[in-house]
């Protein structure tokens, strides 16, 4: 390729770009219109069903050289940007900023929403019950480390329902302020550490490696001291000012962790949805495999049960946490839930939402 062959390409794209901003504005003018049908009949504006068959279309169309992941995170900020011009969205997560947490509510609500960071995961369900958020984002389970018990206590304690989830593939990255054959000592969470344990034999046999409280402090503090480097989310390098030296540093790629988006409405049907619920019941031989039995009679396929101690009353009783595939709108899994709810001491759907993999 010579000077003027280049020339002509970066002239292309120019005028593309040209025609992107033109087509953009005229998707958020139509945006403006829905914004303002949806203020008027009090709808919610973050839509998770609709999203899924816009993001399934939008594979359909895509043709190349684009892959998925590049398509979903040019949308995922077009969705953003759609959604501030609405309304404004404020979505609450685990804090601190830099964290897993933090990394994937930016990949549900992107990065025009208002990212609000609470200490507990309690505080992130308090924040929806008092409308200091529109949405909040906790973690359920990790693939390592099994079932969040605080997120399944407030699912139960609240009136906050689940309208979304997301699976975030846990990748630890080696970032620094100073080259890497100059790292004196490693900072990070010590679940973080144990991930990335033969890394760390392998490369920094010598290193000293400095538990923290979370994956942030670990960043700011890298960032804060000379020969100094922290295991994280790639996220904590744009809040610090690290450079990452290393990605995909963990042991295991199959390391992965459930979010659940929490809110005050209900999802509609996508087509392939899940539905989460929650009951208690009666103490006796046999109790569980007859509340389950219904289930069983209409075909649908459970993806997780977990149980916790019933904290309502005294006494060894357990409340069962159920995930199974389905929408709560469905003929067969509304008849089933009404069969368990007769024969519970209690019962309780958590919601409905789009089944993400």
């Amino acid at each position: 390729m010579d000077d003027n062959a280049l020339m002509n390409l970066r002239k292309e794209i120019d005028s593309i770009d040209a025609d992107l901003i033109a087509l953009l504005n005229r998707r958020y003018q139509a945006v403006e219109a829905i914004g303002e049908y949806k203020r008027e009949r009090h709808l919610p504006i973050y839509d998770p069903s609709r999203q899924r068959k816009l993001m399934e279309r939008l594979q359909t169309l895509n043709q190349g050289p684009m892959t998925p992941e590049i398509l979903h995170a040019v949308y995922r900020e077009i969705m953003s940007g759609a959604q501030r011009l609405e309304r404004p969205l404020r979505a609450a997560f685990l804090g601190p900023l830099g964290t897993f947490s933090h990394q994937a509510t930016l990949d549900i609500f992107g990065s025009s929403s208002e990212l609000v960071p609470e200490k507990t995961i309690p505080e992130v369900f308090r924040a929806i019950e008092c409308e200091r958020a529109d949405y909040g984002c906790v973690p359920i389970e990790n693939s390592a480390e099994g079932v969040i018990n605080y997120t399944l206590d407030w699912l139960v304690r609240t009136s906050v329902r689940i309208t979304a989830e997301k699976y975030c593939k846990v990748h630890h990255s080696l970032m620094a302020k100073c080259k890497r054959n100059e790292i004196k000592r490693i900072y990070s969470h010590p679940q973080v550490l144990g991930q990335c344990r033969a890394y760390l034999l392998e490369n920094f046999p010598n290193v000293e490696l400095v538990e923290m409280t979370s994956t942030a402090y670990a960043a700011e503090r890298a960032a804060s001291e000379e020969f100094a480097a922290t295991l994280g989310s790639p996220v904590a390098s744009d809040l610090y000012k690290l450079a990452i030296l290393e990605e995909n540093v963990e042991d295991s790629s199959f390391n992965t962790t459930r979010f659940l988006v929490i809110g005050n409405q209900t999802t509609s049907r996508s087509g392939d949805d899940k539905t989460s619920l929650c009951f208690v019941v009666k103490n006796r031989p046999g109790a569980l495999y007859e509340a389950l039995e219904p289930f069983r009679r209409a075909k649908l396929q459970m993806t997780m049960i977990e149980s916790r101690p019933w904290q309502q009353q005294a006494g060894w009783e357990y409340c069962f946490f159920v995930d199974l595939l389905g929408h709560r709108d469905d003929a067969a899994v509304s008849e089933a839930c009404a069969d368990l709810e007769k024969n519970a001491a209690f019962f309780k759907i958590l919601g409905s939402y789009p089944r993400m993999g």
